[in-house]
């Protein structure tokens, strides 16, 4: 089988990892009953991700790279393999997951609470989130007035708000205009300079020179290009 963490130098090992997945294995069922078929999604992925590293996770539709996110975070369960995380998790959905009747500010008071924060600690948060991303005028603005842009901005902001270790991101700057793109690749420096990890999946990236590897999703299997 080939995989990440196959090979020492492909990756971390698991007692330096602060995100290691395991031989994960996913399949669904298609079609109507009784022409139903299994289709298998995952054989066997294998992925670790260290501090301060930046990973691009790409594929062909249907290749499973959401699927695989998704059990990453523990949202979908996997059929085999095993999952292990260091510290706290920040996960950006494609879809972003808000309440169309509250404000930005009211999502982070939110989000904060689950999360753990003090209020103290959640208002300096936004502040600077506000002030790195660009979007503080939309504050006080319901999610349902946003534009995709804006609306992709909070949902990166609000995955950013509690500071976590490791940071997953499912298509993150689409809809984003240039300067906003700009603003992401920074925040990312910023992380991986303070040793925080950053997994981006997507159809397929640019800016390559951004990326401490590039892991490409083929045949149900995780392979470094």
């Amino acid at each position: 089988m080939t995989g990440i963490g196959a090979r020492h130098d492909d990756g971390p090992t698991g007692d330096r990892a602060v995100l290691a997945a395991a031989g994960i294995e996913k399949t669904y069922r298609r079609g109507v009953w009784p022409a139903q078929r299994r289709v298998r999604v995952l054989q066997g992925v294998d992925l670790a991700l260290a501090p301060g590293e930046v990973v691009g996770l790409v594929g062909e539709n249907g290749s499973g790279k959401s699927t695989l996110m998704k059990i990453l975070v523990g949202a979908l369960p996997a059929d085999a393999g095993t999952v292990t995380r260091s510290g706290r998790l920040g996960y950006c959905p494609q879809e972003p997951v808000v309440y169309e009747r509250l404000t930005c500010d009211e999502h982070f008071g939110l989000f904060g609470h689950a999360y753990g924060l003090t209020d103290q600690a959640e208002r300096r948060a936004r502040r600077e989130l506000y002030e790195e991303l660009g979007f503080e005028r939309h504050a006080a603005t319901r999610t349902d007035r946003l534009s995709g842009g804006t609306l992709s901005e909070l949902n990166l902001g609000l995955a950013l708000l509690a500071d976590p270790e490791v940071l997953l991101l499912d298509e993150p700057y689409a809809g984003f205009d240039f300067d906003t793109y700009l603003k992401f690749w920074e925040l990312v420096g910023e992380r991986r300079r303070a040793g925080r990890s950053v997994l981006i999946i997507g159809h397929f990236v640019t800016d390559e020179e951004r990326f401490d590897r590039i892991i490409e999703l083929r045949d149900g299997r995780a392979v470094l290009r």
